[in-house]
């Protein structure tokens, strides 16, 4: 088959499209025709080399995968060939106490699809079929793709970890980024009022058209005081945050009294400082959240259908072009989801 790799740590050049051999199942494992895979900054983080995935090499990135079922293993009794599906890009063990408690992403064997395993940056891949999800025939294989991993981190940190409410202000940082539209569409949902921050005027009213209330250009203004003079001296009463040490200080000084804080990411840095005396005088709270688990996914899902939470896709690339999809990714360009697509 061919794949995109790369042989070792580094920047986008190490990634190369070559001829790679086919996964093979096991006996509870699913063979998958990838038709798509979304692009996300983890797979930047993989490439480049972080402590935290210690990786064996060549390795195949790819997160988010919609595809075509084209094997199983003999122990597979319900997932059949030729079925469209998802892969659930959160793996658990499902057997532990916190998988049977429905906090699977806690889980000490939880590792992601495309991190910890082989992806989708292929024409095929391997799961343990426990991760197939049935593929609704109402989306296409690019939409199927596209929410996965992004909507389920940011329903998780807004949802389950800071429990934003209607009504309750949020300042979503990079909110033109693959998972900050999607924290966007969910905010939204929830009732909050959303002050967003992008990084250039082109991406301005393409993030107002998604019903946000306000929206900075971090370059061109300083958000912190911005977001302050916005909510009359108050400051929000959350901030989702996912950039890190660019980002932090900021984030943290844009928050009220009894706030909260969420983060996922550190596309900017692993190190922040913290200042102790505001964190207790101000009352504040700091989360850290990563992915989901497989309950919220199906309830992602039921918005997904009815409609209540849309993807936006903002380019499509070839899997022979995945370099240039990251690239476009590194430059922040996009708004929204950069989609790889085999066909």
């Amino acid at each position: 088959m061919k794949a995109v790799v790369f042989h070792k740590h580094g920047g986008t050049d190490e990634l190369v499209y070559v001829d790679f051999p086919d996964p093979i199942a096991d006996d509870n494992e699913v063979i998958v025709k990838v038709k798509a895979c979304s692009v996300n900054h983890l797979d930047i983080w993989i490439r480049e080399g972080i402590p935290a995935y210690n990786l064996g090499l060549p390795h195949i990135s790819g997160c988010d995968v919609s595809g075509e079922v084209v094997d199983i293993g003999k122990s597979v009794t319900d997932v059949n060939i030729g079925d469209n599906v998802i892969i659930a890009p959160g793996l658990s063990c499902f057997k532990c106490d916190q998988c049977i408690s429905g906090n699977d992403n806690l889980c000490d064997f939880f590792k992601i699809f495309g991190a910890g395993t082989h992806g989708g940056y292929a024409e095929y891949t391997k799961v343990n079929a426990n991760s197939i999800i049935p593929m609704p025939s109402s989306l296409t294989f690019v939409e199927a793709a596209a929410f996965p991993l992004t909507f389920l981190t940011a329903y998780h940190m807004l949802v389950s970890r800071i429990d934003l409410r209607t009504g309750q202000d949020i300042l979503i940082i990079a909110a033109a980024s693959g998972i900050g539209t999607a924290a966007v569409r969910i905010a939204r949902l929830l009732g909050a009022r959303i002050i967003a921050t992008v990084g250039s005027e082109d991406k301005v009213e393409l993030i107002k058209m998604m019903g946000v209330d306000d929206v900075i250009n971090y370059n061109e203004e300083d958000f912190a005081k911005r977001v302050i003079e916005m909510t009359g001296g108050k400051g929000v009463d959350a901030v989702f945050e996912n950039v890190g040490p660019e980002t932090w200080d900021k984030s943290i000084s844009c928050l009220s009294k009894g706030g909260k804080l969420v983060t996922c990411g550190a596309t900017s840095g692993p190190a922040v400082n913290l200042e102790l005396r505001t964190l207790f005088m101000k009352q504040l709270s700091v989360f850290g959240s990563i992915m989901g688990t497989r309950k919220e996914l199906f309830e992602i899902m039921k918005f997904v259908l009815t409609g209540q939470l849309r993807v936006t896709i903002d380019s499509i690339f070839e899997l022979k072009d995945a370099k240039k999809a990251q690239e476009k990714m590194l430059a922040r360009k996009n708004v929204g989801k950069i989609m790889l697509e085999i066909k």
